[in-house]
């Protein structure tokens, strides 16, 4: 469950950033707890889909970054908790993936923003992911206990130069976004 909606962070309402936080973020705690006990008796995982903007935010996407960081989080937190009970976390921070109204599905909420605010990923020069090719790709992390999966893999880059040197990453972020 996710929803990315569009705007300026500063002009997002306490209410708005709310509703986001319920749906990118609480909505998997939810999830989790009320299936924790399974997972514990399986040794299975626990799979959180989150965003690039779950590593890096962007200009124009409003409140759906500081949910989706929460939730990455989230996830890392319950890695170094239930990692010694065997259950498996795993964070899955796909780009955009591709769907039949990838062009036009902001177009009312972002028409006061620049045009780049329409588009997936906020302007953010990334391509977009196959669906199935995703689906294959969370199914080997699962099988492999992989902690996490950032697609495109080149955004691990980034995130790692923001962590080292933020004024770098934000260069870099307004480099390449439309």
């Amino acid at each position: 469950v996710g929803r990315s909606p569009r705007g300026k962070a500063i002009d997002v309402t306490p209410e708005e950033f709310q509703a986001a936080w319920e749906i990118n973020f609480l909505s998997a705690v939810r999830a989790t707890r009320a299936a924790v006990a399974s997972i514990r008796e399986t040794k299975g995982s626990i799979v959180n889909i989150s965003s690039l903007a779950g590593k890096s935010a962007s200009r124009h996407l409003g409140a759906y970054p500081p949910a989706k960081f929460a939730l990455s989080a989230w996830s890392q937190q319950l890695r170094l908790e239930l990692d010694a009970e065997g259950i498996h976390v795993f964070l899955v921070c796909p780009g955009p993936i591709i769907r039949e109204d990838a062009g036009e599905r902001y177009d009312k909420e972002a028409a006061d923003l620049p045009p780049e605010a329409r588009q997936p990923g906020g302007g953010v020069k990334v391509g977009s992911i196959e669906p199935a090719w995703l689906a294959g790709q969370i199914v080997d992390g699962c099988e492999g206990r992989w902690s996490e999966l950032v697609v495109p893999y080149r955004a691990r880059f980034l995130f790692a130069i923001q962590q080292m040197w933020p004024w770098l990453g934000d260069w870099l972020l307004n480099r390449f976004s439309s």
